[in-house]
């Protein structure tokens, strides 16, 4: 009997042991700094070539160059600017740039998963939160996003929802603010959570909280518009031509793309408890239908843009498979009797476990083959530093790390800092007709290119007026082509 009375205890207060343990303070602190640490140790070196744009914004701030890309050019280039912000005043403390931007992307990731949980305790379904302290800071494709606004931006939009459930309206309105200031699309989760305020009756107008939203916002704004001529960054419309030409592929057409290296055996584990955490949030969690709505308006709103294909875009998409996974899992109660709960909480623990392992495989895989070009672009960007005068005109066509290293102004051929240059992206044109047009109207002094690349810059301009001042061998980088400088006349 007291073995049976034991039992009983055990299986009873085992899962309130284990749920509880981590609602100590202490143990999310260590958890926050442990993920951090863990990731930041292991993708350190990450980088690519896009947020480099946001960097060079940073440091010319930083410099007090102005919030630009080339000095004297005042063009939005960078779609966060409370990241450049964030970047150019922690810059103060820590110069690396390149290696703060990661540290802030796993710290955002840690966090990101504590608001999950956060989320999930609010609206009691733990299994959710558990699912978000695992599998959200080991997902291949967020953690490949790393260096960039996108890790920040999720964070805070889960921060946003986690306060909103919390009732803490307040801060639900500055996660907001910081949601839109972190990125434009950001909006989307003011609106989608000021719409759920006001369809559930409460008809109570949060003005502290409106005042608080439009105290962040407005300042920018109004910044933007003086400065810019435009609170929206360019970069918008140019992605646009760019998802438009036949060279390229939209972001509608582009998802199957990004997640079919997921579309293996492990991964299928996690789909199969997506789809049962469907159905479970339709019948017995329905509060989960916002963190759903927020996704599918988030895929609808750059599917109708025409965005092109970039794999970051991509990443606010797994918040929801995340909450979906915990549901599934939250749904295999019901085959477990009360008292087999410690079984089940115990089975549950190894599940994430296994899952987490096999995301953790994969970034490993990910660690071992970082992009060859972040190397050779930042060679390329510091021979032209020392190498060039600082008065000296750089055309290429991705700009971020070698304009960011080098220094010098950028002729950027694909148009997302002279947006000018994006006007010449259309349907049938390529990435080598814009370079002509854009050669040939900003006359560069140097040109920094792929070897048989551009065939029709090559022929038409750069053997009349330039000559190779420079060769970076592609085996040297374990990159497909060479890399060459041109000097123009």
């Amino acid at each position: 009997m007291n073995l049976l009375n034991l039992r009983k205890s055990m299986d009873y207060y085992i899962p309130l042991i284990i749920q509880n343990a981590f609602n100590k303070r202490i143990a999310k602190v260590i958890y926050l700094v442990l993920v951090t640490m863990i990731l930041f140790i292991g993708f350190s070196h990450w980088g690519y070539d896009d947020p480099f744009i946001t960097y060079r914004y940073s440091e010319n701030l930083r410099h007090g160059l102005g919030f630009v890309f080339n000095s004297g050019e005042k063009v939005l280039s960078t779609t966060t600017p409370l990241f450049t912000l964030l970047l150019a005043l922690l810059g103060e403390i820590w110069s690396d740039i390149p290696k703060l931007a990661n540290l802030i992307g796993a710290f955002s990731l840690a966090l990101g998963g504590l608001f999950l949980w956060d989320l999930a305790q609010t609206w009691h379904m733990p299994l959710v939160g558990w699912g978000g302290l695992f599998l959200y800071p080991t997902f291949p494709l967020l953690v490949s996003t790393m260096g960039s606004e996108t890790l920040l931006y999720i964070a805070i939009c889960l921060g946003a929802f986690a306060m909103y459930a919390r009732q803490s309206y307040s801060l639900t309105a500055i996660f907001s603010a910081l949601a839109v200031l972190t990125r434009p699309d950001g909006i989307l989760v003011a609106i989608i959570l000021a719409a759920h305020f006001l369809l559930i009756g409460r008809r109570q107008v949060r003005w502290v909280s409106i005042a608080l939203f439009l105290c962040l916002t407005i300042p920018w704004f109004v910044f933007a518009w003086s400065y810019f001529g435009s609170p929206l960054p360019v970069t918008m419309v140019v992605k646009q031509h760019q998802g438009s030409m036949a060279i390229s592929q939209g972001f509608f057409e582009g998802w199957l793309t990004i997640f079919r290296p997921y579309l293996s055996w492990p991964y299928f584990i996690e789909l199969g408890l997506v789809i049962a955490g469907l159905i479970f949030m339709f019948r017995k969690a329905s509060q989960w239908v916002l963190i759903l709505f927020w996704t599918l308006l988030y895929f609808f709103s750059y599917s109708v843009l025409g965005v092109s294909r970039y794999f970051w875009y991509y990443a606010p998409l797994l918040p929801i498979w995340i909450v979906m996974i915990g549901l599934g899992v939250s749904s295999l109660q019901r085959f477990f009797s009360p008292n087999r709960k410690r079984i089940f909480w115990i089975g549950f623990l190894v599940l994430f476990l296994c899952l987490s392992l096999v995301q953790s495989l994969d970034l490993w895989h990910l660690r071992q083959t970082p992009d060859p070009r972040l190397i050779m672009y930042r060679d390329v960007g510091e021979w032209l530093q020392e190498n060039t005068l600082p008065s000296s005109s750089v055309g290429t066509l991705e700009v971020g790390i070698i304009g960011f290293y080098s220094q010098r102004k950028i002729i950027d051929f694909a148009g997302l800092i002279q947006p000018i240059v994006g006007d010449q992206l259309t349907k049938s044109s390529t990435y080598d007709d814009s370079a002509v047009w854009a050669v040939d109207y900003f006359q560069p002094d140097y040109l920094a290119l792929s070897a048989k690349n551009f065939p029709r810059l090559e022929q038409e301009y750069i053997t009349q007026h330039c000559e190779i001042i420079r060769v970076f061998l592609a085996h040297a980088y374990g990159n497909s082509t060479d890399f060459n400088i041109y000097q123009c006349n």
